[in-house]
């Protein structure tokens, strides 16, 4: 090659280089226990498709989400497992909670199937050598941070330390789902010394909550990841909403009128959604702030249905109760085989839209709009590998790339099913649920029954179709036969 043409060359590769899209940064921000009801922002949607508004909207103070939704692309049928070790064991290896085997939260310290559970389901939690977001970002380059809450395995197992499943900083995350207090100081620990956060030994004493103290140790990472000039995965955990319900001072005044008509928890319970989403606000803000906002990319998501207790605990509670309280429209809570147990907040949007960007020129995602559609905790994995250019082997995911879907296709989402399996028992006992398109199948699996709605018409659950339709029953039910045995399922002892 002549001088002339190697400059050439060495001038289009200068050129090729300059212009070529940089790793994105991703942070899925996840908040414990939090509902698709646990918002001013509008997720569920009216008969028509179109979001709608409901009391309980009205009652919390979400600004950051507001924001957050306006920039980006809402999901108003997300769906995660109705409690969190499942969801997050989904979300870190792409995988139903069926085929990874964890089925049910995760006792730190015993085995806690159940009565009739199956005493082998994947008690301890994410297993050595399996693959997850971490571990296959750090191989692609990525500096991996978690922040906060992990509960991905029980005291002594191999996940009960997120370093071992990918990550490179860990501030916050042990095998327990709850902290003993959200109080500085109370050294974020419980009277007795039960359920202490780890790695927060320099907040003790303070007047802080929980929350803010996780989110200056979320910039302080970032910071670091910028001046070393590499991509990052923050994993922005809060323990935040889950009980103990404390409230953050800042925010409680604003709930106070609501004392004489809900339970004793619930204003405190909404401060801490207020201070969740201060939280949001300020790690944007900062993204902004450090020059990076346009090349990273803000997954916001609950780990399952609401805990809000609006109403005292025992009015909502118990196997089949009809009662439409903390998630209304929708019905039941955290834990519960209805839409209010496994429902859940998802937004997805670069932390600033900018049209020029060409990470968001390679992956662009409509500003404002809206997916009615399912999409689940499994389909967080394909869709950060995609936005990252990260190869990895799609046979071991059940989720899908909702890259599509965020561009304005949300046709490429048509047909999808959602399966949640809980052999176990908690506020609802051994049941298996199945959505396909508008309707949704529940197995009882003690005394054999089914129910059958159509969320389309009938979105709070109150009118059992299962007599009135027994061919959809029975389809429904082969199919999730069918799903069951493919993923190799766990069923209770019954």
């Amino acid at each position: 090659m002549g001088l002339l043409k190697q400059i050439l060359f060495l001038l289009l590769l200068l050129a090729n280089i300059a212009t070529a899209k940089t790793h994105p940064n991703v942070i899925i921000f996840l908040v414990d226990d939090m509902g698709a009801m646990d918002t001013s922002v509008p997720f569920i949607s009216d008969e028509k498709g179109q979001p709608k508004k409901f009391p309980l909207n009205n009652m919390y103070h979400t600004p950051a989400m507001e924001k957050l939704s306006e920039s980006g692309c809402r999901f108003l049928s997300a769906y995660a497992m109705s409690v969190c070790s499942p969801s997050r064991v989904s979300i870190m290896t792409g995988q139903n909670s069926a085929r990874h085997g964890v089925t049910n939260w995760i006792n730190p310290r015993t085995n806690n199937a159940g009565k009739f559970g199956p005493k082998d389901w994947n008690w301890s939690g994410i297993k050595k050598g399996t693959p997850t977001i971490p571990s296959l970002l750090k191989h692609a380059g990525y500096k991996t941070i978690h922040i906060g809450k992990a509960h991905f395995g029980p005291v002594g197992k191999h996940a009960e330390n997120p370093l071992n499943i990918g990550f490179d900083v860990n501030i916050g995350g042990c095998a327990w789902g709850q902290p003993g207090s959200y109080y500085g100081t109370e050294k974020f620990t419980g009277k007795n010394g039960q359920n202490p956060v780890p790695n927060l030994d320099g907040y003790f004493g303070k007047d802080i909550f929980l929350t803010d103290a996780l989110t200056l140790e979320a910039k302080k990472e970032i910071k670091k990841c910028v001046d070393e000039k590499k991509p990052f995965f923050l994993y922005m955990s809060h323990y935040a909403v889950h009980a103990p319900f404390q409230p953050d001072k800042r925010f409680i005044s604003r709930y106070a009128k609501y004392k004489d008509s809900t339970s004793k928890d619930w204003p405190p319970f909404a401060s801490m959604i207020e201070s969740m989403d201060k939280s949001l606000a300020d790690i944007l803000q900062y993204l902004d702030e450090i020059g990076i906002a346009e090349d990273t990319l803000v997954i916001f998501m609950g780990d399952n249905g609401s805990d809000a207790r609006i109403l005292p605990v025992t009015e909502v509670e118990g196997p089949n109760t009809a009662k439409v309280a903390n998630a209304a429209p929708l019905r039941g809570m955290k834990a519960s085989k209805y839409e209010g147990g496994m429902r859940v907040p998802l937004i997805i949007s670069w932390a600033k839209p900018d049209a020029s960007n060409e990470n968001q020129k390679a992956f662009p995602i409509s500003s404002g709009s809206y997916v009615n559609e399912i999409a689940a905790v499994y389909d967080l994995l394909p869709t950060i590998m995609a936005v990252t250019g990260t190869p990895y082997d799609k046979s071991i995911s059940d989720g899908k790339n909702l890259g599509a879907a965020l561009s304005g296709k949300s046709d490429s989402l048509a047909g999808r099913k959602f399966l949640m399996h809980y052999p176990h028992e908690h506020r609802c006992r051994y049941f298996t649920i199945l959505r396909d398109g508008d309707w949704k199948l529940i197995r009882n699996y003690e005394d054999g029954s089914f129910e059958l709605y159509n969320l389309k018409s009938d979105i709070s659950e109150s009118s059992d179709l299962a007599a009135k339709y027994p061919e959809k029953v029975n389809s429904m039910r082969s199919e999730m036969d069918k799903i069951l045995k493919m993923q190799g399922a766990k069923l209770p002892n019954l």
